[in-house]
């Protein structure tokens, strides 16, 4: 079920207001240090926007089974950019038009992702997994589509759905394109 029309007018106006004291956050921070990597904790702080930590997303790479690893490292993302959403959405803006006007923050989320998704993906290949053909180089690769900023808010903010149905339906995604069989884990999936 989708939000009302005024209900998504009113978030998307709170948006907007959220993302201004973010960039002008940014703008001061970089006034007052810009040799200073920009930090997303402290940004977040400065503009009054909730933080979520990134202690799931760690957690996620511990499970034994590579398959639970990429559920409960998609489920940790969503919650991450959905807490964070107005803060990737004006950095990621503000890096289109100049990476260096947010001092490579952007960059460097992006490789500790891609780095991420390499070594899931490679874990799934050791474990046996991927379907036929597919290698770790290619899973990797749609991994890397699949959490990234865009892929989550198309769903999110662009189709208005919960954070818990945009990230089930990026793993229904993820699981029919990398595995061999379908997977079924003893836990039963968030609805």
């Amino acid at each position: 079920m989708t939000a009302r029309p005024y209900e998504q007018r009113a978030r998307a106006e709170e948006a907007a207001r959220t993302r201004m004291r973010i960039i002008d956050v940014v703008f001061d921070r970089l006034r007052t240090a810009p040799a200073e990597p920009i930090a997303i904790d402290r940004i977040a702080r400065a503009a009054g926007v909730a933080r979520s930590g990134y202690a799931a997303l760690v957690d996620a790479k511990h499970q034994p089974d590579a398959r639970d690893h990429l559920r409960a490292g998609f489920r940790a993302s969503g919650e991450m950019l959905a807490a964070e959403r107005d803060i990737h959405r004006a950095l990621r803006s503000m890096a289109q038009l100049d990476e260096q006007a947010v001092g490579g923050v952007v960059s460097r989320m992006d490789a500790e992702r891609s780095a991420g998704m390499a070594r899931l993906a490679g874990r799934l290949a050791e474990q046996g997994v991927l379907r036929e053909g597919l290698g770790a180089e290619d899973a990797e690769r749609v991994l890397w589509v699949l959490t990234s900023f865009e892929s989550f808010d198309l769903l999110y903010t662009g189709r208005g759905l919960s954070t818990d149905r945009a990230t089930e339906i990026l793993i229904d995604t993820a699981e029919r394109a990398l595995y061999a069989e379908p997977y079924a884990p003893d836990l039963p999936r968030r609805s």
